[in-house]
């Protein structure tokens, strides 16, 4: 953050606030881990503050540190709406664009007259906040949080519990530190927080290691149903409704079956469709390792973005509709024809 940007933050938490801190729709490690470590900060710097979270967040993450006190909003639509409208400040972290709280509470979000502050790391974002720390180059937004805590000179309220949101946020974001937005300093900003007496072994252990049976099944149908593209240097998966109930899926089941193909010699392209008959939608992820850009090819095609590498996007047509519109345009857009 520049000297202006720290000042208005400052500004704004100098006196006491009532404050609600908001992630994404199907929040991710990143999310939760930025929401909940800067939710306890604003406490311990005397705020009241509490995270509300659109819809519920996986299992593998209800371990974190004061998990147990965020408020659903799907769940509890009007207690929800009712804190949101007493908020004095309402941070957004981890997304840049309203509609990614789902429909019902960007309504509620949009009737606020308060002043909003966003934090966030990817591309494009909309206007809606009043303040904005938006940088792309970081690799997560647990680590802008730390940054902005250090900036306003706060770093010695980070503890243990601040420190693992914050470790957990920039370990899943960043794939256990081998995507190519890591740098030294995020190594530094780690090495600070493991000082602080995170059990980092611990974290991956609860993240990574915490699969059920049913889980692990759902991975094998989605490797069976994997194609393999090689001259277009991409692979797709796809996950039906039905292959999901046969696994009992859960929230979060799907979360990192997307990379998998990219560990195939020659794929460049990795994309997981997701059939949802609820909502009916069908919803995407899209991976990517060198120059090929999936912010653009979903923004292009499938009402999504996010970042160069990594990025999401939905269809309201059929799985089946999506797959034969995703081999549509591939073929005219790919890595084999960077």
């Amino acid at each position: 953050m520049n000297k202006s940007d720290i000042h208005t933050a400052l500004k704004l938490l100098d006196k006491k606030q009532n404050i609600i801190v908001v992630p994404h729709r199907n929040p991710d490690g990143d999310a939760m881990g930025s929401t909940l470590g800067l939710c306890a900060f604003l406490q311990k710097a005397g705020h009241e503050a509490m995270v509300i979270s659109p819809n519920e967040f996986p299992d593998f993450l209800a371990w974190l540190p004061q998990s147990k006190n965020v408020l659903i909003f799907e769940r509890n639509p009007q207690v929800a709406t009712k804190f949101l409208k007493e908020a004095t400040l309402v941070f957004t972290l981890d997304f840049n664009a309203l509609h990614r709280t789902g429909e019902a509470m960007e309504v509620v979000l949009k009737e606020l007259n308060v002043p909003f502050l966003m934090i966030d790391h990817h591309q494009n974002p909309d206007d809606y906040a009043t303040y904005m720390f938006s940088q792309t180059h970081y690799g997560s937004t647990c680590e802008m949080i730390y940054h902005f805590i250090s900036d306003l000179g706060h770093k010695d309220l980070i503890d243990k519990d601040i420190a693992t949101c914050l470790y957990t946020g920039i370990v899943t974001d960043s794939g256990s530190f081998k995507y190519p937005s890591t740098t030294s300093t995020t190594h530094r900003v780690v090495a600070d927080l493991i000082d602080k007496g995170i059990n980092n072994s611990e974290v991956h252990n609860l993240v990574f290691d915490s699969n059920s049976y049913d889980r692990l099944k759902l991975l094998g149908r989605a490797l069976e149903n994997l194609i393999v593209l090689p001259h277009l240097k991409s692979a797709y998966i796809t996950l039906s409704q039905k292959d999901l109930n046969e696994f009992n899926f859960q929230r979060g089941d799907s979360e990192g079956i997307v990379n998998y193909p990219l560990t195939i010699k020659g794929i460049d392209f990795s994309v997981i469709f997701i059939e949802n008959l609820q909502e009916g939608i069908t919803k995407i992820s899209f991976r990517s390792q060198g120059n090929f850009d999936v912010n653009l090819f979903a923004r292009n095609y499938f009402s999504g973005g996010g970042h160069k590498n990594a990025s999401g996007g939905r269809s309201d047509n059929s799985l089946e509709e999506c797959v034969v519109h995703f081999l549509k345009v591939l073929e005219k857009d790919n890595p084999a024809k960077l």
